[in-house]
């Protein structure tokens, strides 16, 4: 296509970044080239905005960053397959080499080799993204873009939620931010028993019971583990889904849990968390399941099956909708916790 676009790059290695004119992406023989239409902004982008030690270890600069999007397709690649102009997509952010034992196994989603759309390859906060073929998500038409671009992270909640027995359980979700709360909406949607919501952010947690949560405890008024543990007879959760990153929450979860329970960790802690692993896990005989991006492709899949037949309304996740050029703002809000979803609409 040629020409320059606006994008929101990742230019310095340090905090912000610039709004700027960068080139359009060319679009190589196994991708196509997509107008994207909505973004929304992952806490990962927010790891990478304020730039931290994880975001410095990681990310590729200078680079157009962010990676939940949905658009349409514009140009296709000679040798791009399944997919043609005009068609409404999404995409899966993992690039993977196909060709790894992980890869050939079912397990893509853990490929070493794997590069990151929006973190270590060109992402989606611009006009233009360039996308491999294979990685494309088609979308109804009718699905809305804003709700269409948030399919990355509820792919995360739906794996969290789903990588094992959830029906009739008693659930505990600590930390209520935008990916817990979809975790909520699946929880609730897949046959959760009672819900127990989570956090130190009031605001998050009211909106965690407007969502279906059962009941929600301040992390901060009480002791996470002692409120559980209470409001179950003793018995403790049957799954605890960590959504925090906290070492303080992830130790209060294992805690919580109840004997043959399941604990499914998703948040990111920034230091090492120290468990009483005798008393916590293996006497407890807890089942632990750590938690990265979507299953390559059955997460997908059981999304599609959530949103295409209505058993979830993603609608009341979506707290703000900006244009990029106010991305500052977004991205405070994002960072003070004071808001679910926030989508870009491009």
């Amino acid at each position: 296509m040629g020409g320059t676009m606006v994008g929101l790059v990742k230019e310095q290695r340090g905090p912000g970044a610039v709004l700027k004119e960068v080139p359009i992406p060319i679009c190589g023989e196994d991708e196509v080239l997509v107008k994207i239409k909505a973004t929304s902004i992952c806490g990962t982008d927010v790891h990478i905005y304020k730039w931290d030690a994880w975001a410095d270890q990681t990310v590729l600069t200078p680079n157009v960053f962010g990676h939940e999007f949905a658009g349409i397709v514009v140009e296709t690649g000679a040798r791009a397959t399944g997919v043609k102009i005009g068609d409404h997509v999404s995409a899966e952010g993992h690039i993977v080499c196909g060709i790894c034992k992980a890869c050939r196994t079912g397990n893509a989603h853990v490929c070493p080799n794997t590069k990151s759309f929006g973190i270590t390859a060109p992402g989606c906060f611009a006009e233009y993204a360039v996308v491999k073929a294979s990685n494309i998500i088609h979308n109804d038409v009718n699905l809305p873009f804003e709700i269409a671009c948030l399919q990355d992270p509820l792919g995360n909640a739906v794996q969290t939620v789903l990588s094992g027995d959830i029906v009739g359980k008693s659930v505990a979700i600590i930390g209520v931010g935008p990916i817990g709360l979809l975790a909520i909406k699946v929880a609730r949607a897949c046959g959760a028993g009672t819900i127990y919501a989570v956090d130190i952010n009031a605001k998050r947690l009211q909106m965690a019971m407007d969502m279906g949560a059962d009941h929600g405890i301040h992390a901060l008024e009480t002791r996470t583990s002692e409120a559980l543990l209470a409001l179950t007879d003793g018995e403790g959760v049957e799954v605890v889904l960590e959504m925090s990153g906290s070492p303080q929450a992830i130790a209060e979860g294992f805690q919580a849990a109840a004997k043959a329970g399941r604990v499914s960790l998703l948040g990111i802690p920034t230091r090492e968390v120290s468990l009483d692993v005798t008393n916590h896990i293996i006497f407890k005989g807890l089942r632990v399941e750590g938690i990265t991006g979507r299953k390559m492709y059955d997460s997908w899949y059981q999304m599609k099956g959530l949103l295409n037949q209505k058993r979830i309304d993603l609608a009341s996740v979506i707290t703000h909708r900006f244009t990029l050029d106010h991305y500052e703002e977004a991205f405070r809000l994002m960072a003070e916790g004071q808001c679910g979803k926030i989508v870009f609409i491009h």
